[in-house]
């Protein structure tokens, strides 16, 4: 945990974190000072750069997206150009929700969310695989949704 933080400003992070929602005069009854000096804190924090941004989680599931799939990638051949083009044009597809550089087997883990088994196919024989750089990808699908928070874990880093 970085030195600019004391407890408070953990406390009022992992408030934010699960409602950002919460005003300045919430927090500050929740975590027992006066306001003002609660809003100044949350703005240092935002200052400082530790919220990067506000957005409200949505329900996949009641918007229709159904297929949650972790696809494993491996480039044709790995290079700067080939990481960078590949990297810039998953970026631009909506249906990919994180992606990430993988140490050992697989070049990159893609989290896809799509509306069903159908529209994953589609979305990777259509653009996935028409990328020039793709060589292998292998699907893996989540059955059962256990845990799923946008959270970290700030209580155990202190």
């Amino acid at each position: 945990m970085s030195n600019d933080l004391n407890h408070q400003d953990v406390t009022i992070l992992s408030i934010l974190q699960r409602d950002a929602s919460k005003s300045s005069t919430e927090i500050a009854e929740m975590i027992n000072i006066s306001q003002s000096p609660c809003w100044r804190r949350i703005n240092r924090i935002e200052q400082a750069g530790y919220i990067q941004r506000k957005v409200a989680v949505l329900d996949r599931e009641k918007l229709g997206m159904e297929l949650v799939c972790f696809t494993t990638v491996n480039l044709t051949a790995v290079g700067r150009r080939h990481l960078e083009e590949f990297e810039h044009r998953v970026s631009a597809f909506p249906e990919i929700v994180e992606c990430y550089t993988m140490t050992g087997v697989w070049d990159y883990m893609l989290k896809i969310i799509t509306r069903d088994i159908r529209h994953y196919e589609s979305f990777v024989r259509e653009k996935l695989l028409s990328l020039p750089m793709v060589g292998e990808t292998h699907s893996h699908i989540a059955v059962t949704e256990i845990k799923n928070t946008t959270e970290l874990p700030l209580d155990t880093q202190l």
